[in-house]
């Protein structure tokens, strides 16, 4: 089991779902933790999103496993409120070696029914917000000489569905922002490589707005009922992966030891990859 100690992971979306498990995982093998989460819905996003007291739970579980953790409500998409929350973060723990830009939203609508606002919001906070992520830890980082960034894209930031222009558009970006990031930042001691993953089992799947959508001849569909086209979407045949797996993968990119590999996209989507070729 790698160990963490002595470090300083920062984390995005940090509440609930995968930057939760992310935070624990590490706060387990001994990093210090950051969280940040905005906190509040959007009204251009059909399923609710995290609120303070799932923060406030993750904190608590991060202090009880002895570490020590900062809490942040702050919009990603917001550039100032990020720099705001790295320097909060060097004041309380001197350094940020780990950055996971994690925060997201999904927005499943057409072309002809996807309004301006919505493009806004998917685009803001999962691309520009992975952006601003990146900017304000990368000079921090540089300066130790260390760092290891993971940035979040999706297995539709490399295909394509209907109903997801905003979502794979902003997910294909993270890509390409990563690897440019990977570039500039290739003689600093910082890598930046990207995670893809596939159905995460967490609020952002499962929800009504979602299944509705998925099976639109059900009044009111369950898990049950969605999975078979949730595990469609897969190469091998399972509708959902817990987000364990994702950790796991983040932790070994967030590891010393992967010094080498940097401008990587890591996909854990069972087997969808396999079926594009970029």
């Amino acid at each position: 089991m790698s160990s963490f100690s002595g470090r300083t992971a920062f984390i995005t979306g940090g509440a609930r779902g995968q930057g939760r498990t992310h935070a624990l995982a590490l706060a387990e093998r001994g990093a210090d933790i950051v969280l940040v989460d905005r906190c509040t819905d959007s009204a251009s996003v059909a399923y609710p999103l995290a609120i303070r007291s799932e923060l406030d739970d993750t904190a608590k579980a991060v202090t009880d496993l002895g570490r020590r953790c900062l809490a942040v409500v702050a919009d990603v998409a917001d550039r100032t409120a990020m720099d705001d929350a790295v320097a909060r973060a060097v004041d309380e723990f001197g350094r940020i070696d780990i950055a996971i830009a994690n925060a997201g939203v999904s927005v499943a609508e057409g072309l002809t029914g996807l309004t301006e606002a919505m493009w806004n919001e998917v685009i803001g906070t999962n691309l520009t917000g992975v952006f601003n992520t990146v900017a304000a830890v990368a000079p921090v980082m540089a300066a130790n000489g260390y760092g290891r960034i993971v940035t979040v894209s999706s297995m539709m930031g490399r295909s394509a569905a209907p109903g997801m222009a905003a979502y794979s558009a902003s997910k294909w970006g993270v890509i390409g922002l990563s690897k440019s990031a990977a570039l500039e930042l290739a003689g600093t001691g910082v890598t930046v490589n990207v995670i893809a993953p596939g159905n995460i089992s967490t609020p952002m799947v499962h929800n009504e707005p979602l299944y509705k959508r998925m099976r639109p001849d059900l009044e009111a569909p369950t898990r049950d009922d969605v999975a078979p086209v949730f595990a469609s979407l897969h190469a091998q045949p399972v509708p959902f992966i817990e987000p364990e797996e994702v950790t796991r993968v983040v932790l070994f990119l967030a590891d010393e030891l992967t010094s080498h590999i940097t401008g990587t996209v890591v996909p854990i989507d069972a087997g969808a990859a396999a079926r594009v070729s970029s």
